[in-house]
């Protein structure tokens, strides 16, 4: 065998003086073959990437979660958001606008220096997230202090959180709202379900722990699906008796244990309004902490044309009606309810932008002029 591979080489030798002799080789087909079956195969050299920025983040707010003495330093040079009994801290720039304020945690130390009160406090902040700026977040509820001096020392105003989402940017809308939702668990969820001991947090606020039973707590959101609901030509709009005045919005509902979205959303439109749905279309999701911590699963939905007939659930809502599309973009033109005393509040107005119902409202806003374009 070892002769019939040899010989399509030939080889012969050239002498350079005494000293150096090389081969001089045949470059046959036969040689080249031969060359490729005995050349090893070296595995291909993989050049580590470096990590994205967003990559970094992430594992670096994991390892504030889970390392209390790295999340405790952290904290030191980190920025608060403050909290006074869940209401967010806001301050007014020009022209009436309002931003989220980031206090440096010196700063806050300082603050309740001048109000005498212990600079421990600190310590009960609950990291939120970690930015671009790499420099992580924490929320703290200073709901113990007086408001009226923690306002004038921060330069800024308590305000509704409802409130707050009209006068924010939706990143920070995002941003305060995550902060309340884990700030409101914590104040929930104090004691064992299993024993009714006392529960600990670890620095970040991720978790709480039972010491008795060993068991492990995490912040939860419960599942809502919320769903906009066409026959093709319309869109069907609803309203809750708790609504303000004028504002319609997309149908929702929490999922039952066991269900799946599907089946959870043909469950509440059959429910408050009496359609069945043929096909649904997922869009996007959103948290909503209002009133508690919900994961809105948003989908777009449509029924038969011919069976568009609402028989309303006055037990789930106020009202429901078909809406055109020269409606819904009159909707959609609404900015904001009238918040002055005795002013006249719009007769029909759908969720702003920093709701996930605006954004289905939207689409198929958009979508239909699509289609009236072709």
């Amino acid at each position: 065998m070892a002769s019939t591979l040899l010989h399509g080489i030939c080889c012969s030798w050239t002498t350079d003086g005494l000293q150096n002799k090389q081969p001089v080789h045949c470059r046959s087909k036969g040689m080249q073959s031969l060359r490729s079956l005995l050349k090893p195969k070296l595995p291909k050299l993989v050049t580590p990437q470096p990590l994205s920025s967003y990559v970094s983040r992430i594992r670096y707010l994991m390892k504030l979660k889970e390392d209390d003495e790295a999340c405790r330093e952290a904290l030191k040079s980190g920025s608060l958001l403050l909290y006074h009994k869940l209401a967010p801290l806001l301050q007014k720039k020009e022209k009436g606008i309002y931003q989220l304020p980031r206090l440096r945690t010196p700063d806050v130390k300082r603050i309740l220096e001048k109000l005498g009160r212990d600079k421990k406090l600190i310590s009960e902040a609950v990291l939120i997230s970690c930015p671009e700026t790499a420099e992580p977040c924490f929320c703290l509820d200073v709901g113990d202090l007086q408001k009226n001096s923690m306002e004038q020392l921060c330069g800024g105003v308590f305000m509704d959180l409802r409130t707050a989402f009209l006068m924010l940017t939706v990143p920070e809308t995002t941003l305060v709202a995550k902060g309340q939702a884990l700030l409101r668990w914590h104040q929930t969820h104090g004691f064992c379900s299993a024993t009714g001991q006392p529960t600990v947090r670890n620095q970040s606020g991720s978790q709480r722990v039972s010491p008795n039973s060993g068991i492990t707590y995490y912040p939860q959101m419960a599942p809502v699906v919320i769903v906009l609901v066409s026959d093709g030509n319309r869109c069907l709009l609803g309203r809750q008796r708790s609504f303000p005045p004028g504002m319609y919005s997309a149908l929702a509902g929490f999922c039952d244990l066991g269900e799946t979205l599907e089946e959870t959303l043909r469950r509440e439109v059959a429910e408050e309004v009496g359609l069945e749905v043929d096909t649904l279309q997922y869009s996007a999701s959103q948290h909503w902490p209002i009133p508690q911590s919900s994961f809105m699963l948003a989908c777009h939905a449509t029924v038969n044309p011919d069976k568009t007939q609402v028989v309303l659930n006055k037990a789930e809502l106020e009202d429901a009606r078909w809406c055109s599309l020269e409606e819904v973009l009159a909707a959609l033109q609404v900015k904001y309810p009238p918040n002055k005393p005795g002013a006249t509040p719009p007769g029909f107005w759908v969720p702003h932008g920093f709701a996930i119902a605006h954004r289905l409202i939207q689409e198929w806003a958009d979508q239909q002029q699509h289609l009236e374009k072709k």
